[in-house]
């Protein structure tokens, strides 16, 4: 599918969010927000596709990842990234047919944008990261605990030594299937993550995730709609190999009405057989049609 990326700028929400776009500005806004550790280049296959049916997609960079500014603030809680999420589709000219897709991170200011904000989407789209109530016993399960070890890692000081390329691509390795090829997405990452700051930056989200005392009243609202059960129509999608949240802890033999109880009346979840924790880099033809046949109902 031939469609030239291109790379722009814009401010929003205090912040000087660098971004991929492609499409025409005359098309509805896509906007699609990525994960850790990751870059907006995550979107480099699906962006062409939404551009080919008609959407302007735009996927920034993250706050705190380059080349987004760092925050003054230093905030990095859940509902940061949702005020993000809503200033991006105001700067972006953005109307009620805006759809919304989210990776990770990104599942979080998705899930609170389209809370908060209804009017502002049409429809959503969330990949590896299923809504809080769907995660079940998690934090109970050994086998779970261990993939999250970076969690815990995190809120150490050790975190800010050993956030550098090897690390980005033991996690990628990880959460990958056997035998994926993630080299140039290890690249991406760690390029956006390879100042000091921009490592910090990755992660405080991990601290603010485990300590309230980091969050800002500010944006206490936003905060609040991360876990609100939204009125947009959701598509939910999830590896079968996710290396960093088990298939089997969100959908227990395959049956997904976990995650379907806490979508929205209306919503959807599939398994990605095959995919890991980037199923949209594994799977990118099979997603992109799933993506697309949603975003277009």
């Amino acid at each position: 599918m031939e469609c030239k990326i291109a790379k722009g700028s814009i401010e929003a929400n205090g912040l000087k969010f660098g971004y991929l776009e492609a499409g025409s500005d005359g098309g509805p806004l896509a906007l699609c927000l990525h994960g850790f550790p990751d870059s907006a280049y995550t979107w480099r296959h699906l962006l062409p596709a939404l551009a080919a049916a008609g959407y302007r997609a735009v996927a920034p960079f993250a706050r705190g990842y380059a080349p987004t500014s760092v925050p003054a603030d230093g905030v990095y809680q859940s509902g940061a990234l949702v005020a993000d999420a809503v200033a991006l589709h105001e700067g972006l000219g953005g109307d009620r047919d805006a759809v919304l897709i989210g990776h990770d991170w990104g599942t979080a200011a998705a899930y609170g944008a389209s809370a908060i904000a209804p009017e502002r989407w049409r429809r959503v789209v969330t990949l590896a990261g299923p809504p809080l109530a769907a995660t079940g016993d998690a934090f109970q399960r050994y086998d779970q605990l261990k993939r999250w070890f970076y969690l815990f890692l995190f809120q150490t000081p050790l975190a800010e030594l050993v956030l550098d390329r090897l690390f980005i691509e033991g996690l990628w390795r990880d959460w990958s299937p056997d035998g994926a090829d993630i080299a140039a997405d290890v690249s991406y990452a760690a390029e956006s993550l390879a100042a000091p700051e921009n490592a910090a930056a990755a992660i405080e989200y991990y601290r603010a995730l485990f300590d309230p005392s980091l969050h800002s009243e500010r944006y206490a609202r936003e905060q609040e709609a991360v876990a609100a059960t939204g009125e947009r129509p959701v598509l939910y999608l999830h590896g079968t190999e996710d290396g960093a949240l088990g298939a089997d802890i969100i959908a227990p033999a395959g049956d997904l009405n976990r995650v379907m109880a806490a979508l929205p009346p209306g919503s959807h979840a599939d398994l990605i057989a095959g995919a890991g924790h980037f199923p949209h880099l594994d799977r990118p033809g099979e997603v992109n049609r799933k993506i697309l046949d949603w975003v277009s109902g």
